[in-house]
């Protein structure tokens, strides 16, 4: 089992190209920085998901092989509860053995139960239309006052893509068509407005595009954030309770799980010797 651990660094072996005047790229440095830490990166990606594959196996054969016993060990301390609250009447004996059972047997809630089917008021009037075999209420039309139908008109003459003299122009023309009919449809006279007022400003002017520099500066730090983001995911992964437990046995996690199990079993009997002291008396 290993822990993500990134490298960065340059790449070994590389030589600056120059044009045929001599004189190196401006770019070239940065161009190698960047192809450095890209493969850096790719190296701690991987080693962050291997980490993460380990944990998730792991997790899972501790479920598989503890799972019982935990659960046992869960069952045995709430028959133990109860049994001294039976014995005592005591009333934080009763509570604590209402709590331990309540963990052993939970009962779902009244959201749970009826998710989508009521709120704090009752059922949806439709949920009990369909538990009553009634018909369900079908949803109210929307009706666009006469401002919305007026704004709808005007925009879809205007922007309508017959009137494009070029491709590029019509596509905009129907994507902007688009949003007016999804507006209208809902008779959202406001919105409507908002598109009015847009496609009176006109397109949007194109950005002028980076330079090479730009983007590969932007690229760098992009990589930066990147390799910081997987910093937290891995120590997150290494400081949960699976990952702590990985870092006692990091070569032999099988052998782990067997210590654990004889821990266990030695708490299950235990708790059984408790609990038929406990009855006996």
């Amino acid at each position: 089992m290993t822990t993500p651990d990134a490298e960065q660094g340059g790449v070994a072996g590389e030589t600056e190209a120059t044009p045929e005047d001599g004189a190196p790229r401006p770019e070239e440095r940065l161009e190698r920085a960047v192809r450095a830490a890209e493969q850096a990166l790719i190296e701690y990606e991987i080693a962050v998901e291997t980490f993460r594959v380990e944990i998730e196996n792991f997790s899972r054969l501790h479920h598989q092989k503890l799972g019982p016993m935990y659960a046992r060990l869960e069952e045995l301390d709430a028959q133990i509860a109860e049994a001294k609250a039976a014995r005592t009447g005591d009333p934080e004996d009763l509570r604590r053995a209402q709590e331990l059972r309540a963990r052993v047997l939970p009962m779902p809630s009244v959201e749970e139960l009826f998710h989508g089917w009521m709120d704090g008021d009752g059922l949806f009037p439709e949920s009990a239309a369909m538990l009553t075999d009634q018909p369900v209420r079908p949803p109210q039309r929307v009706r666009p006052s006469e401002e919305a139908r007026r704004l709808y008109r005007d925009l879809a003459r205007k922007a309508h893509p017959d009137l494009a003299q070029e491709e590029g122009e019509r596509k905009r023309r129907e994507e902007f068509l688009t949003r007016v009919n999804t507006a209208y449809a809902r008779g959202d006279e406001a919105e409507l407005r908002e598109l009015s007022e847009e496609w009176t400003a006109g397109p949007v002017p194109e950005e002028r595009r980076p330079s090479r520099s730009e983007e590969l500066y932007a690229r760098l730090e992009w990589l930066a954030q990147r390799k910081e983001l997987l910093t937290v995911v891995a120590r997150e992964l290494e400081e949960g309770a699976i990952g702590s437990m990985l870092k006692l046995a990091p070569d032999d996690p099988d052998r782990l799980l067997d210590e654990i199990a004889e821990q266990l079993l030695a708490e299950v009997a235990g708790r059984e010797a408790e609990l038929a002291a406990l009855v006996g008396q």
